[in-house]
């Protein structure tokens, strides 16, 4: 499913237009990723958990000429599924 799909899904399950449904899709991305660019967890109970996890640094090498090299310390996005929605898609 598309964003195109999922906006018109969205639309006629919360009885919305599909230019309100687009703009509230927007609003929820835009408020997720600002929060977790503060470093915050947002949770919504039932359907999962999104968070930034920290990748330690470590030594890897490059596959061309074996050369070994050091991969920095990231910080990644994550999410983890609540029990509900783990439930309701088995």
């Amino acid at each position: 499913m598309n964003r195109t799909q999922f906006v018109e899904a969205l639309s006629a399950k919360a009885e919305l237009t599909k230019k309100d449904a687009d703009a509230f899709l927007t609003a929820y991305v835009d408020t997720v990723t600002e929060a977790m660019q503060a470093g915050d967890k947002v949770t919504l109970v039932g359907f999962g958990t999104f968070e930034v996890r920290e990748r330690a640094a470590r030594e890897g090498r490059n596959l061309r000429t074996g050369e070994a090299m050091h991969i920095p310390a990231t910080k990644y996005p994550a999410f983890k599924a609540g029990k509900s929605f783990k439930e309701a898609v088995k």
